[in-house]
């Protein structure tokens, strides 16, 4: 009940009850007279005491309010001051009466765009040396309360925290096996000790505490000040030690560092973790990790090619493992599924079905290299067990299934999802750089960015399986068709081991015939591939960007294409393509030389690949939008060169 009426009827019923109690002592109209009197005067008293007791309360609210160390400011919907406390006064240091919107005397405050004061807002500023925390709420439909609190401590100590934390680094020496094998005896003290130094220098500059505990690994303390040095420079250190001249290999650092963990135990596995990004990205380069967050550095170089094969047997051994114990293996590739993918997968089930195993493989329901493979080998020669996204969760047994991903690390990667959640033992066979992004509670990683295709790799683990006998010439030939589709016809990232792999699978029988027949251009792809050279624009003289213009379902394979062919033309180093998807969103293909890591530009952008070769997905974005976006990232990464 508003208060008004509230007095209103408190005063009817005095007056009633006046009367009645009066009724037997006098007439009506007596009672009626006596007890309105009467009634006036109780009601005129007790209000009297009311508002005395009000003003008193009104006089401490004011008072506590104006004592309290927050700033307490009342706004109108119009950002316009109705009121503020005296707290509020001695922060903006004025003492007349304040009026106007609080920008005036808060021009640091920021409200969100396009509209009023609505809801609530907290934001930090700075006034006179001072920092205060201020917190906007609504009041009700048309006033909003906004307080500032000093916190001019917390945040010094903050920043202390940031400026002082302590950091744990773990260094290693990527390929010291390596370059101690190709270079003379006489000469290893040398080199060993010129790393050292380089290592030494850059730890003594930082004043940072370095402790070498293994023949190639380092453990390093500094600041986060002095982290943050060596992050300004992108670790040149990096460089340095790649120009310690040998015979053969240059030497490279993966470096890992640890930052804002609560405890050393955290910034440990923080530093761990971090290295092991480095390293499963092919190392020669730094990874900073903090809890939430991951910051890359380097990579400017090509994972160089292991000579030694122990640890491919060592993997293979354990793998077959796996696949003897499982009642059936499930393989999975990742989704839109090129030559290189469904090759590795089916290589991997006709070595597996030769083991006595059943194996799975989960393919996206319209796959077109699945139907290029058919209708080019022949779908009655690859009479396996294919399955739909959705279906393969009907054949596992959670204990007993094994589920194998190839060519992919990445759960979003997938085309089911699912199955990774269902499937207690898993193994990824990869090629990749490593990613922030990982599939969980993994049984066997095998993950090596040096090699040229996951079908290479594939290629050397059957090799040390043992099984009664080979796989057939169409797995043969689907495996080389990977290996040469990743290796653009063994032109790019091929080493001696992709070389020997493709020779073995010669030896089974695979079909080079067959191969081009499947990596040949329509016409209608030619096309296009003409239409995205006509739209090149050349940057620096060495990187060409270009796009096609027209929606297609097939904009990941064109701007692939397209990237390859500009990559083709004399003097172009760095080549990026552009092509719109049929749901607004845009497919950018990225390719290197190997000068030039295209596989961090991308990451910038939410993709990912290799060195030489990477891709990203723009969504939300016209094409004139993704155009845009990409020359800011060419921009910013090369803008130093010419």
């Amino acid at each position: 009940m508003p208060p008004g009426l509230r007095d209103v009827f408190l005063g009817l019923v005095l007056w009633i009850l006046f009367v009645i109690i009066f009724e037997n002592f006098f007439s009506l109209s007596g009672s009626l007279i006596l007890g309105l009197v009467i009634s006036l005067l109780t009601y005129i008293y007790y209000f009297s005491i009311l508002k005395e007791r009000r003003k008193k309360t009104t006089d401490l609210e004011k008072k506590v309010l104006d004592k309290l160390p927050v700033g307490i400011v009342v706004l109108n919907s119009n950002q316009e001051i109705v009121w503020c406390n005296l707290q509020f006064k001695k922060i903006i240091d004025r003492k007349e009466f304040l009026t106007g919107k609080l920008d005036r005397y808060l021009p640091g405050l920021q409200f969100r765009k396009h509209s009023s004061i609505q809801g609530s807002l907290t934001q930090e500023i700075s006034i006179k040396d001072k920092i205060y925390q201020v917190n906007i709420l609504p009041l009700d439909s048309d006033l909003r309360l906004v307080f500032l609190k000093d916190i001019t401590e917390q945040a010094v100590f903050v920043h202390k925290n940031l400026v002082e934390g302590m950091v744990l680094g773990i260094i290693q020496v990527d390929n010291y096996p390596e370059v101690l094998e190709s270079i003379e005896e006489e000469k290893k003290p040398l080199v060993l000790a010129e790393v050292d130094k380089l290592i030494g220098d850059w730890a003594q500059e930082r004043d940072a505490f370095l402790k070498k505990f293994a023949e190639d690994r380092y453990l390093v303390f500094l600041t986060w000040e002095a982290l943050g040095q060596g992050m300004d420079s992108k670790f040149a250190i990096l460089d340095k030690v790649r120009n310690v001249t040998t015979d053969q290999n240059p030497i490279t650092l993966s470096m890992g560092f640890g930052v804002l963990g609560e405890s050393l135990i955290d910034l440990g596995r923080l530093a761990t973790l971090a290295l092991e990004l480095a390293t499963g990205r092919g190392g020669d380069q730094a990874v900073v990790k903090s809890p939430d967050k991951v910051w890359f550095y380097g990579g400017k170089t090509q994972a160089p090619e292991k000579r030694t094969k122990v640890k491919t047997r060592v993997m293979a051994h354990s793998l077959q493992n796996l696949i003897l114990e499982a009642k059936n293996v499930i393989i999975m590739g990742h989704q839109e599924a090129d030559f290189d993918s469904l090759g590795a997968s089916i290589g991997l089930a006709a070595a597996v079905e030769k083991m006595g195993v059943i194996p799975y493989l989960v393919v996206e329901e319209k796959s077109e290299a699945l139907e290029r493979l058919f209708e080019v080998l022949g779908s009655e020669n690859l009479q396996l067990n294919f399955l739909f996204p959705g279906e393969a969760k009907r054949k596992i047994d959670t204990c007993n299934s094994l589920l194998i991903i190839v060519d992919t690390h990445r759960p979003g990667m997938v085309p089911d999802h699912e199955l990774l959640s269902l499937v207690k033992k898993i193994a990824v066979i990869d090629h990749h750089r490593r990613g922030e992004e990982f599939i969980d509670n993994v049984s066997l990683v095998y993950l090596e960015p040096y090699a040229s295709s996951v079908s290479e790799l594939v290629t050397e683990l059957i090799q040390y399986f043992d099984f009664p006998s080979e796989i057939d010439k169409t797995a043969a030939t689907a495996l080389l068709a990977g290996i040469t589709v990743d290796t653009k016809n063994f032109i790019f990232q091929a080493g001696v081991r992709t070389f020997e792999s493709a020779s073995y699978l010669r030896r089974l029988g695979a079909e080079p015939v067959q191969v081009q027949k499947l990596l040949k251009d329509t016409l209608d792809s030619i096309k296009k591939k003409a239409i995205i050279i006509e739209n090149c624009q050349v940057l620096k003289d060495k990187i060409a960007v270009s796009f096609y213009p027209e929606p297609t379902p097939e904009a990941k394979i064109i701007a692939a294409g397209g990237a390859d062919a500009l990559l083709n033309i004399e003097g172009i180093e760095v080549s990026f393509v552009l092509c719109p998807l049929t749901n607004k969103s845009i497919a950018l293909s990225a390719r290197s030389s190997g000068k030039n890591n295209v596989q961090v530009l991308m990451e910038q952008l939410g993709g990912g690949g290799h060195l030489t070769v990477a891709g990203a997905q723009l969504n939300n974005v016209t094409l004139a939008e993704a155009r845009e976006v990409l020359m800011e990232l060419i921009e910013e990464n090369f803008s130093g060169e010419e």
